[in-house]
């Protein structure tokens, strides 16, 4: 599913944050990316879920590899990834609801599928009750959830979750 040969990532000038990474993920596997603070894990999900490009190095994603690819060609590829961000990057001016539907809304989905799909999500993490409220009113925890339901609802075929417990 995922494949690094020799990646690395410097930020301008700098010196190389990532060097020589390489690995594979495969379909339905699960992994965790430990490390001190400031050893690159924030800069290597940014790599997987297409944030970035490598300065130097082959990824290969979905079969494909994307070192090439111009940015229309990588939104289908991205379409694929749902990410929990560390920070949530919730859109504050939107509601629970809303921001949870906004995946299929950019898909294209037709309105029902959306309200059944987020109003049936928002009950399975626990905000069904709370879907006209905005996320600045919401407790860390519940904006945590409002997340992971966001990166979930479009049934990506990968799913990374940066610090997703804090």
């Amino acid at each position: 599913m995922i494949k690094f040969e020799n990646v690395g990532l410097r930020y301008g000038i700098g010196p190389e944050v990532l060097s020589d990474i390489s690995f594979a993920l495969e379909p339905g596997s699960f992994h965790f990316l430990t490390g001190p603070s400031g050893a690159g894990k924030t800069s290597l999900m940014n790599l997987i879920y297409l944030g970035r490009r490598p300065t130097r190095g082959l990824v290969t994603m979905f079969g494909q590899s994307i070192n090439d690819l111009d940015r229309r060609k990588l939104t289908p590829i991205r379409q694929r990834i749902g990410v929990v961000f560390q920070d949530f990057r919730l859109m504050n001016h939107l509601s629970t609801f809303d921001n949870v539907a906004l995946p299929l809304r950019i898909l294209g989905r037709p309105e029902t599928e959306i309200q059944n799909n987020v109003n049936e999500l928002l009950e399975w993490v626990g905000l069904g009750g709370k879907t006209n409220v905005l996320p600045p009113t919401m407790s860390g925890g519940e904006q945590q959830r409002i997340a992971i339901a966001r990166a979930v609802i479009a049934r990506p075929r990968l799913l990374l979750a940066d610090e997703p417990t804090g």
